[in-house]
This record gives structure tokens, sequence and C-alpha cells, in this order.
């Protein structure tokens, strides 16, 4: 087998090479995962802290019901739903962007996970901490923002990585609705350029480059939140 890696420069027939167009398609993936992690962490941290609410049982059915659905539902077809069905039950959203709309979708997918990470990681705190917040005066919601949210994530920060890093590799469902992200870009030039083995070999690498970054990324953050003696999150950073 020949391999012919001038394939990049050759150009793709609107004045620009493969190579530039590989990465403004990496740039889309990693806008993707990124608007998406966000979402999710958001979304997340509040419904898996809603559902550790033992005095509102009507807020813990709420974020049960928020994590039921979607993560009882596959992602491509979320996806196909947020595209294709809300913009026509909800006309709110018919002006809405689709690169918004897979936010929306990968968001909400990986919400429901983490909801369950934050809820295991709170869940297993010491009840000792909150009934200490709550003797020094602080609400309940002064507690769990000041003492048992950080110390609940710096417990989940080795699930919370690896979550982050498939955020990244879901991202690659995006080409079903036409993002132009690495996939649909992977898929598009091995037919126009025959030269499929290094395309996909090329995509291939920046995926494991785009996650590896996330890797040590987590990691590094793991180990400056890290509080020798008490929480265990991975101690080398190695855990993910």
């Amino acid at each position: 087998m020949s391999w012919d890696w001038q394939v990049f420069l050759n150009d793709d027939g609107s004045g620009r090479t493969y190579l530039e167009w590989m990465i403004d398609a990496w740039g889309w993936t990693l806008a993707v995962a990124g608007s998406s992690w966000v979402v999710a962490v958001v979304m997340g941290a509040l419904m898996g802290t809603l559902r550790t609410l033992q005095d509102s049982p009507w807020l813990v059915r709420l974020a049960t019901a928020w994590v039921e659905l979607f993560r009882n539902i596959p992602l491509l077809v979320q996806v196909f739903l947020w595209y294709f069905v809300v913009p026509k039950m909800f006309p709110l959203f018919q002006q809405v962007p689709g690169f918004v709309l897979v936010v929306f979708a990968l968001g909400f997918f990986t919400s429901a996970r983490i909801a369950e990470q934050v809820r295991a990681g709170i869940q297993a705190l010491p009840r000792g901490q909150r009934y200490a917040a709550l003797a020094m005066g602080f609400t309940t919601a002064q507690a769990y923002r000041y003492v048992i949210l950080p110390m609940a994530f710096r417990i989940i920060l080795p699930p919370l990585t690896s979550e982050s890093m498939n955020l990244l590799k879901n991202s690659a469902v995006a080409f079903a609705v036409s993002i132009a992200e690495l996939t649909m870009f992977a898929m598009q030039a091995q037919e126009e350029t025959s030269r499929g083995v290094e395309v996909y070999l090329a995509v291939t690498a920046l995926y494991m480059l785009s996650a590896f970054a996330v890797n040590r990324v987590f990691a590094y953050i793991e180990k400056r939140v890290q509080i020798p003696g008490f929480i265990v999150a991975g101690g080398t950073g190695g855990g993910h």
C-alpha cells in the first residue's frame, strides 16, 4: 500500500486545501464539544443537586424525571429529535441554528450522566459536613455552594474526566445533521480524494489528541484541588 500524504495539500475545489478544511472541521468539533460540555456540567450539577434535596420531594422527582428522560434515549435519536421534531412542535426553535440544537442534544444527554455522578459525590460525603455548615448559620443553598458541592466535585473528578472525553468523542454524531465537524470532513474528503486511509488516520489522530488534552487538563485540575488525607480523587492524576 502506498501513502500519499500530499493529498492534504491539494485544493478541495473551493480555493482551500484539504488540510485547511480539516483544521476548520476540527474547530467545529471542539466548538460543539466545548459548548455542550458547559450545558452538560451546568444542568448536571443542578439536577444532581436537586436529587439530594430530601426535604423537597417534587424537586427530587423533577430531577429524576430529567435524568431518566435523557439517559434512556439513544444520543443519535435525541439529535434527530432536536433537529427535526422540536422546531416543528415549538415555532420558537425554528430560527435557532442547527449548531445550537446539536449542543442542546449533546449537552442534555451528557447532563443526565453527570447528574448521577454529582448525586453520588454528594451522598458520599459525611453527613457531618452538611450539619456543620448549617450549624455555622449557612442556608441550605450556601451550604451546597460553599461546602458540599466543592467537596463533591473533588470526588467525581475522575469520572467527570471520562465523561468529558466521551462528550468530545460523541460530538461526532453532529455529522448526522450536517454540522461540518471532523467526521463529516472525513466522509466527504475520502469520497473526493479516494485516500480514505490517510484521511481517517489524520482524523483519528486529531480526536486522540483532543481527548488526551482533555485528560491532561483534568489531571492538572485534580492535582491542584486535591486535599491530602481527605478526598481521594485519583491521587496521581492518572486514574481517568
